[in-house]
């Protein structure tokens, strides 16, 4: 059996026991008693999730502090079908849903998931590296959300929403702890209702990691170190009875450090033994002689300044009014962001392709909605407006490969304005017509390019000047360029009781084209790429069984992806590089899994598990090194994936309470280019989590807690430049482990 027979055959396992499953419950919830009811607001009102036709994630307050996610890159703990990787240890998370997503580094790129804190959009690949405190909750968004997300959500949404003031009383909240690598935490909030119609919220949190995860062995010392503070003031105005304001101000300043890839070599070394194979075996080496052949993928020899300084600013506006006939939501968004990095992307002590990276990103969104409900109907229409810049420079230091250095430039901005609608009609019992339409304008203007600084003596080997002769352009653009674009929803809903949800849908979401913003030597490297478009064909069931204190749900879907937007090698010009580029077309289809079960026979267990099935198909492309046949995978899409968390609390007397609790997640082997590329691919794994608890008396608890116990190695993120001698891995966190003390204030 081959492995699209296989896939076919897990997903008909899949739905059969989804059908199933169905059956039953049918039975068991003809009395329903409503439980645990989860509420979201994915489609811009809050519904309860068994509301919602289409699958969606959603992690409240408490699971999020109990499993420690810090950052956006540990979602991936939560729901199957998905991956988040960072493109540098550290630095440069990109999120891929059910393998769709932007195998991309670049600060001027917009991620295919789209990324939302409190419903405003973040523009930039740059944004993401932020740490998360004092949430409300998260919910990930599976497939294409063109119609009410609208730019650049092709793979699907995640929505951050912070915990926002309170009229109900004083409270607050201080968690201190300390870790392995020498790691230091403290976070906080306190609410403050100030009357009867102002209420303030302050919440921030500090991180001070003075060990990092790797050793350098080139200055004799360790990197990776963080130093990370945040903090947020917000402020909830209650002006009238119909009309409240909200005002959100958040700061973030980072003085840290980014880790190092693992080198891996394209020659054999003089006198190698017979049988030695490169590029693949760690004793092989690059043009300037060096391996590294320790083992350790948190070992190495790495040139680069690995400072990571980031400064941020941004304040969101919220106001919404109750016009009687329509509810009116305006949401104001501003960003503005500085960074400066170094990445050692040849992996070794050489300056081959050593880089510093400068980033600077302001962006400013409007968004305008009127809805309202009748008997038979729900309702949305709505304005979006944006306008983002983002001003980067790399210097390049390639003295030791090209004799000289590189200055990499981009200056880029994109407008955007969007109007949509999306209606939710009840035509009969139990039955709902979903329909949405977008229209999205977007413009980017460019101007870019690389420039040669003959640096260094005898000559540039990349544009063949004698030295003194001044910087030569290899690549440049100055150009502008336009889209406009349809996406849409159609979509059936089923109750047959109020507890169960079946729904069918088919929905189109489009992401913009763009500029590649790397190293390149030539101006062909440069030119735009086409947007992508995918269509999502959708069936799905939702259903919670109060008797047995189940609730579960499975999706089926299929992909029509057209123009994908993925990195590709291209070796036109004098230096080989990693763009991104459309291929023509691909096919994806597969299975969500999803349950959450606490046994009515052990109480204070409480069982999530989740299982997702990906088949993904590229069709044909060229590439530098010639044509790719159809059939290759798409990157970072594991053909199976798994998680897993089972917690059980009990009382201890005295007013005290345990909780223990053990996570795991699963991913298949995957590749990371379009190429499928076995020297960058990832190997299967699994990475474990635990967490263990004491809540005592007076709202105190103690916590030990432990991420990827089992210390697994696993690529994250690799790139091949063996044209030039060598290529890079990344890899996961290792095992980190700490306490954590908290005192809940009423």
């Amino acid at each position: 059996m081959n492995d699209s027979n296989i896939m076919r055959a897990r997903l008909l396992a899949g739905a059969g026991a989804a059908a199933l499953a169905l059956g039953a419950g049918a039975a068991l919830a003809a009395e329903p008693v409503e439980i645990e009811a989860i509420t979201v607001t994915a489609q811009k009102r809050t519904q309860d999730t068994l509301d919602v036709g289409l699958n969606v994630a959603v992690i409240g307050a408490q699971e999020l502090a109990d499993r420690r996610v810090g950052q956006v890159s540990d979602l991936v703990a939560f729901t199957p079908n998905v991956d988040i990787k960072e493109n540098m240890p550290g630095v440069l998370p990109v999120v891929t849903i059910r393998g769709v997503g932007l195998n991309d580094f670049s600060a001027t790129n917009n991620p295919s998931a789209g990324v939302y804190v409190d419903e405003v959009y973040l523009s930039s690949l740059a944004l993401m590296n932020f740490d998360l405190f004092d949430l409300e909750r998260m919910e990930a968004l599976k497939g294409p959300q063109g119609t009410l997300y609208g730019r650049n959500s092709t793979a699907g949404a995640i929505n951050i929403v912070t915990a926002k003031p309170s009229f109900g009383g004083v409270q607050g909240r201080l968690a201190a702890g300390y870790g392995n690598y020498q790691t230091a935490e403290i976070e906080g909030m306190v609410n403050l209702p100030v009357s009867d119609t102002l209420a303030l919220r302050f919440a921030g949190k500090a991180v001070k990691q003075d060990e990092g995860f790797f050793d350098n062995r080139l200055p004799g010392r360790d990197i990776g170190r963080r130093e990370v503070g945040l903090a947020r003031a917000q402020a909830l105005w209650a002006a009238t009875e119909d009309v409240e304001v909200l005002v959100k101000l958040e700061v973030q300043k980072g003085r840290s450090e980014i880790g190092g890839p693992e080198f891996f070599g394209a020659l054999a070394p003089p006198g190698a033994p017979a049988g030695l194979v490169c590029p693949g075996s760690p004793a092989c080496m690059d043009f300037q002689g060096y391996t590294d052949t320790d083992g350790d993928p948190f070992a190495g020899a790495w040139s680069v300044d690995p400072t990571y300084d980031v400064d941020q600013r941004a304040a969101t506006v919220r106001l919404t009014a109750d016009l009687g006939w329509a509810d009116l939501t305006s949401i104001t968004g501003y960003v503005d962001f500085k960074r400066q990095w170094g990445a050692d992307t040849d992996g070794g002590p050489y300056r081959q392709t050593d880089f510093v990276e400068r980033d600077k990103i302001s962006q400013f969104s409007q968004e305008l909605r009127l809805s309202g409900a009748t008997e038979t109907s729900d309702w949305i229409v709505g304005v979006f407006a944006s306008r983002d810049r983002v001003k980067m420079t790399y210097d390049g230091a390639l003295q030791d490969l090209f004799n000289t250095t590189l200055l990499t430039f981009t200056d880029q901005t994109a407008k955007s304005a969007a109007a949509f609608g999306n209606l939710e009609w009840r035509f009969a019992e139990g039955l709902s017509l979903v329909a949405g339409l977008r229209y999205t304008w977007e413009e980017k203007a460019n101007v870019g390019g690389d420039l040669d600084l003959v640096s260094s003596c005898p000559a540039s080997f990349l544009s063949m000047v004698p030295c003194g002769a001044g910087p030569v352009t290899l690549a440049f653009i100055d150009e502008t360029i336009d889209d406009t674009n349809w996406s849409w929803k159609l979509g059936l809903n089923w109750k047959p009781d109020p507890l169960t949800l079946v729904y069918g849908s088919i929905s189109q979401g489009v992401k913009s084209g763009g500029f590649f913003s790397g190293v390149a030597t030539t101006t062909a490297q440069l030119q735009p790429y086409e947007p992508e478009t995918l269509i999502d064909y959708e069936i799905g069931v939702k259903q919670r069984l109060p008797g047995l204190r189940l609730s579960w749900s499975a999706s089926a879907f299929y992909y029509d992806y057209s123009d994908v937007q993925t990195f590709i090698r291209d070796t036109s010009g004098g230096l080989p590089i990693q763009r991104l580029g459309n291929v023509d077309e691909a096919s994806i289809y597969g299975l969500d899994l999803d349950a959450m079960w606490s046994p009515p026979a052990l109480p204070g267990l409480d069982l999530v598990a989740g299982l997702g099935l990906l088949h993904t198909e590229l069709g044909a492309f060229a590439s530098s090194n010639g044509p790719v046949p159809k059939g290759a995978k798409l990157p970072d899409a594991p053909e199976v994936s798994f998680t897993l968390s089972a917690a059980y609390g009990f009382d201890l007397g005295q007013d005290a309470r345990g909780r223990v609790q053990v996570d795991g997640r699963y991913a298949d082997d995957m590749y990371k280019d379009a190429l499928n590329d076995p020297l960058i691919a990832t190997d299967a794994y699994w990475v474990w989590n635990a967490r263990a608890s004491l809540a005592l008396p007076g709202d105190w608890e103690i916590a030990l807690w432990g991420k990827n116990l089992a210390d697994e190695r696993y690529v994250t993120q690799g790139v091949n430049n063996l044209p030039l001698g060598f290529g890079f891995r990344v890899y996961g966190a290792p095992r980190t482990f700490g306490l954590t003390v908290s005192k809940a204030f009423q």
